[in-house]
C-alpha cells in the first residue's frame, strides 16, 4: 500500500509536492520521484496524469536519460513554491520595492500582493512580518542570510529583544584583542536595505542609544523572551542612511550644491551621502570620510557650483587647494 495515499487530502498534498519537485529540477526519473514521495512508481504515473488533467504539460521520456519533466506553455498554471522559496521570493520583492530602477518598485509591490493572495496562512504571517519590518534606500545589495533576516523580522514584529554577537568597532574589528565578537542586546525596530547591505535599526540596551548593525556581521542571532514597549524612534531609513554615509566617519561635511536634488542623487550612491532638497534648484549634501579632502574632491567632480556649510576649517582648506591648483596651472616664467 502506498505511503500517504489515504484520502483525498493526502493525494492533493502529494500531487502538489510532485508539482514542486518538477518545477525544481528539469528531469526526474520515476524511481527518484517515487523515493521522494514515499510511493510506488505506479502511483507516480497516476499523479502525473492528475497533473496533466489540471493543465500541466508533464512530458515523459523513455530510455537512457528519460524521465519526467515539466514543459513550458502559455496555459501553464501558477508557479508552485515551497516554504523556503516563498519566503526568499518575498525577501527579494521587498528589497526590490525600494530599488532605484524606474518602475521596479511598483512592479515588486504588485508581485508581492499577488504572492500574498496565494500563500497559506502560516507563510502569510511570515511575509507580513517582513513587510512591516523592512525599509530601504538605494537599490541592489549584497545578499544576507534569509534565516537571519526572518529571525530579525519576527522580532521586529513581535517586539521582543534580540541577542547576537557583533565585532567590536574600529581597528579591533580586524584584529580583536584577545577575543572575538561582543554580545549585544537590542530592541529591534526595522530592517533597512541600502544600496549595498542590510542593516538592523535598533535600540542598544547596553549603550542606551539608537544603533545600526550590519546584518552580514551579526552571528548567533536569537530572539530573547523579553518583550519591549516601542520607544519614540527616528525615521529608520533616514537614520541608517545618515549613519552609513557620515556618522561612522571621523570627519563630516555639509555642502550646498547648486543643482536639483534628483540630479545629485543620481550622481552619488545613497550609501555615500545624504542629499536633501533645498528648493527646486539647490540641495544640501551630507557626507563623511577619514580625511575631508576626499569628500571635497567628490563634490568638486560633480560638476556643479557649491558652497561649504560645515566645518569651517574645510572652507579654509578650499582656499589652500585653490592656490595650489592655480599655481599648478600657471606656466613657469
Amino acid at each position: 500500500m502506498d505511503v500517504g495515499s489515504g484520502g483525498d487530502r493526502d493525494t492533493t498534498e502529494r500531487v502538489l509536492t510532485l508539482l514542486g519537485l518538477l518545477q525544481r529540477r528539469r528531469t526526474w526519473t520515476g524511481p527518484e520521484l517515487a523515493a521522494r514521495l514515499g510511493v510506488t512508481s505506479r502511483t507516480v504515473r497516476r499523479d502525473v496524469e492528475r497533473l496533466r488533467t489540471l493543465g500541466y504539460p508533464v512530458h515523459a521520456g523513455k530510455g537512457v536519460g528519460g524521465g519526467y519533466r515539466l514543459g513550458p506553455g502559455q496555459e501553464l498554471p501558477p508557479l508552485l513554491l515551497d516554504d523556503e522559496e516563498a519566503i526568499a521570493t518575498a525577501v527579494a520583492l521587498l528589497a526590490g520595492a525600494g530599488g532605484s530602477v524606474a518602475g521596479a518598485g511598483e512592479a515588486a509591490l504588485r508581485a508581492l500582493a499577488k504572492l500574498d493572495q496565494v500563500l497559506p496562512t502560516r507563510l502569510r504571517h511570515e511575509v507580513h512580518a517582513l513587510a512591516g519590518s523592512v525599509e530601504s534606500f538605494g537599490g541592489g545589495r549584497t545578499p544576507a542570510d534569509p534565516e537571519v533576516l526572518m529571525t530579525l523580522a519576527r522580532a521586529c514584529r513581535d517586539e521582543v529583544e534580540v541577542g547576537f554577537a557583533y565585532p567590536p568597532p574600529g581597528p579591533a574589528r580586524q584584529a580583536p584583542p584577545g577575543g572575538g565578537p561582543v554580545r549585544r542586546r537590542v530592541e529591534p525596530y526595522r530592517l533597512v536595505a541600502s544600496d549595498r547591505r542590510w542593516y538592523l535599526f535598533s535600540y542598544d540596551l547596553d549603550r542606551d542609544d539608537w544603533r545600526t548593525f550590519r546584518v552580514d556581521r551579526m552571528t548567533e542571532v536569537s530572539p530573547r523572551t523579553w518583550r519591549f514597549r516601542p520607544r519614540t524612534a527616528p525615521e529608520a531609513a533616514a537614520y541608517v542612511q545618515e549613519g552609513v554615509a557620515s556618522r561612522v566617519y571621523a570627519r563630516r561635511a555639509r555642502f550646498l550644491v547648486h543643482a536639483p536634488a534628483d540630479t545629485v542623487r543620481a550622481q552619488i550612491p545613497a550609501s555615500a551621502a545624504v542629499v536633501q532638497a533645498r528648493g527646486s534648484e539647490r540641495c544640501e549634501v551630507l557626507s563623511g570620510a577619514a580625511r575631508l579632502d576626499a569628500v571635497l574632491l567628490h563634490v568638486l567632480l560633480l560638476g556643479h557650483d557649491f558652497e561649504v556649510l560645515d566645518p569651517p576649517d574645510l572652507a579654509d582648506r578650499c582656499g589652500e587647494l585653490a592656490e595650489r591648483l592655480r599655481a599648478a596651472g600657471t606656466p613657469p616664467s
